[in-house]
């Protein structure tokens, strides 16, 4: 109980209140010190000479007093501030306030308590008439144009706030788990999926005396998987949430330019069901762990004109139920295709063994094995169709199998498909070397018999064969697209609404 109540019980609010100086510091320290901390207070008595700063997201103007809605990013909800007349000059919609009064009872609807105002200090003007953001609805359409101002949308806010204790949530989970922590580089000489799809880094200087500012071809990366094979070498287990960047000319829901990677890898292991064991605990934990949380009870809010743009609560609140689920279902490529094969469905790509799984054909699949609820692994995955640094599959995994496959599994949500992706790494030399030849990434061989990487691929992965040489244990990882998952669990359409700055194709407005 705030320490200060029984002080005021009995006392008149006509009369100034004195406090002593240990009561006011037991007060300062136990007084809510955001607009969520208010509106989660809530004494049966007034308590005088409280302070809140925050931006006007509104002004209701009355003849003695104006009510003004209060905001500071930390609560969808707005707190009731209620103006004297002659304390007004300046508080228009954007400005940045600080106001004192008294938390009271209200006698209103729709709030139990309500700041009585008693002086207001405009700390950041603003013109309302040229403020782009209004109370009125704006179109996610519109609001990607002003990246700059769009997170002051209470939603948007929430959105961010939600990210946040998404990221909390995996800290503490992997940390339970002695994973450790890492941070992989932005830059990289190595183009870890082989597919050109890269963003070049150069200082921009062209002429022919130019000395280049490294001394070969360096992207952003794509990946933090090589760098974090390396660093379990030394660790462990170990885990990033890094951005990533692709070079890809796709301006769909679903991607982005720059976007965040959470990558994991298992030292000393040799079982795929280890790594996917991993996913499911994590995104057990991530829903278990904010399913009652004040963000993930905002996001399920459909008001107004906004609830268009969002997809249904219901449908979403089946998701985060889905995540929660004991066993998620696992069945291999080879009995995906013939599941799609076998089914009515008029595709517009037919199923063929050897061909990448395409949207509609992961859509169904998380329909028809997952129900559309359960997430589900696809694993085993024909070797020419995955990346070079996946470990081949020795044993039959399906008598029906008509090539060669990998070790490996991407994970499937209903509605959005692939969220997720991992496999067992090829940890022994020849084997790596015989698949990179076999994706067309073949090293030279010098006089000594040592390795040296192809000038035509102009990819520097002579350092990631140096870690198959001195003691590289059999080790699998994963890697799961960040904005992907807020997409998923907070029910926004598309992904470019998922972070507060996002790049994709043709748009990097700030």
């Amino acid at each position: 109980m705030n320490p200060i109540l029984p002080l005021l019980r009995g006392a008149s609010l006509r009369k100034p209140l004195k406090l002593s100086r240990a009561v006011s510091r037991a007060f300062i320290s136990t007084t809510p010190a955001s607009v969520a901390g208010f509106l989660d207070f809530k004494p049966q008595e007034p308590v005088p000479d409280v302070k809140i700063d925050g931006f006007v997201r509104s002004v209701r103007a009355q003849k003695r007093c104006h009510f003004v809605a209060l905001g500071d990013g930390s609560s969808l909800e707005s707190l009731q501030a209620v103006v004297p007349a002659d304390q007004t000059e300046g508080l228009t919609v954007g400005a940045a306030v600080r106001l004192h009064g008294s938390w009271i009872p209200s006698r209103g609807r729709g709030q139990s308590h309500e700041l009585q105002v008693e002086q207001t200090t405009i700390l950041g003007p603003s013109d309302s008439k040229t403020f782009p953001i209004q109370k009125k609805y704006q179109t996610p359409e519109y609001l990607r144009n002003l990246p700059h101002l769009r997170p002051r949308i209470p939603f948007n806010s929430t959105i961010l706030r939600f990210r946040s204790e998404i990221i909390a949530s995996l800290t503490r989970f992997f940390g339970s788990r002695d994973f450790i922590q890492t941070h992989t580089p932005i830059l990289t000489s190595s183009d870890c999926e082989g597919a050109g799809e890269v963003f070049h880094v150069s200082d921009g200087k062209k002429s022919k005396t130019h000395k280049p500012f490294f001394r070969r071809p360096v992207y952003a990366t794509v990946s933090a998987q090589l760098h974090l094979e390396a660093l379990a070498q030394a660790l462990g287990n170990v885990w990033t949430l890094s951005p990533t960047f692709r070079a890809e000319r796709s301006d769909t829901p679903r991607h982005l330019s720059e976007f965040y990677m959470l990558e994991a890898e298992i030292s000393f292991t040799d079982s795929l069901d280890s790594v996917m064991n991993l996913v499911e605990d994590m995104l057990r934990h991530v829903s278990a762990d904010l399913v009652g949380s004040r963000v993930r009870g905002e996001l399920m809010v459909r008001a107004g004109e906004r609830a268009e743009d969002l997809t249904p609560a219901e449908l979403v609140s089946q998701r985060w139920d889905g995540f929660m689920q004991k066993a998620w279902p696992r069945i291999t490529y080879t009995e995906a295709i013939e599941l799609l094969k076998l089914s009515q469905t008029p595709f517009d790509h037919p199923p063929i063994w050897g061909r990448d799984l395409q949207t509609e054909h992961e859509k169904y699949i998380a329909m028809k094995v997952g129900s559309g609820i359960t997430p589900v692994f696809v694993t085993n995955y024909p070797r020419d169709i995955k990346a070079f640094y996946m470990k081949a599959n020795t044993g039959v995994c399906d008598a029906s199998t008509p090539g060669a496959t990998v070790e490996c599994f991407d994970l499937l949500v209903p509605d959005f498909c692939e969220i997720a992706g991992g496999s067992m790494r090829e940890h022994r030399l020849e084997n790596l070397l015989e698949s990179m030849g076999a994706h067309g990434m073949a090293p030279k061989r010098t006089e000594d018999g040592a390795s040296k990487p192809s000038k035509a691929s102009e990819n520097n992965l002579d350092w990631y064969l140096d870690l198959r040489r001195w003691g590289c244990p059999p080790h699998g990882g994963f890697g799961l697209g960040f904005d992907r998952l807020i997409c998923y669990l907070s029910g926004i359409q598309t992904i470019h609404d998922t972070s507060a700055f996002p790049r994709w194709y043709g748009r990097c407005d700030c």
